[in-house]
């Protein structure tokens, strides 16, 4: 109120790509595990794409918190979410990897 202080449109704009990555991995999530665990290959773009935004919304958000006189919620939120998308897709990953490896020494 008594601040020249504003929010970042970077910083928006890094909460948004967090959004959007979080929805499209849960969403991936949810649609293979409806699918008994079998994974179109859209699917699998999505979550490609899902981690584009993710990176680049870190890099925004990392912008974002080195401005100088800003709000810092959104970059924060952004760096959140982005962070939270990374660690995910990294996780399926893993799960995947050892999946595949269990399917191949028949565990």
């Amino acid at each position: 109120m008594f601040t020249d202080k504003s929010h970042s449109d970077i910083g928006k704009m890094s909460a948004v790509l967090g959004i959007i990555s979080i929805v499209s991995v849960c969403l991936a999530i949810y649609l293979s595990f409806k699918q008994a665990g079998g994974m179109d290959p859209k699917l699998g773009a999505a979550v490609f794409f899902a981690l584009l935004f993710a990176i680049g919304g870190e890099v925004l958000g990392v912008m974002a918190r080195l401005e100088k006189d800003r709000f810092y919620l959104f970059p924060n939120i952004g760096l959140i979410l982005n962070t939270i998308v990374i660690i995910m897709e990294g996780f399926l990953l893993y799960i995947g990897v050892i999946g595949i490896c269990w399917k191949k020494h028949g565990l």
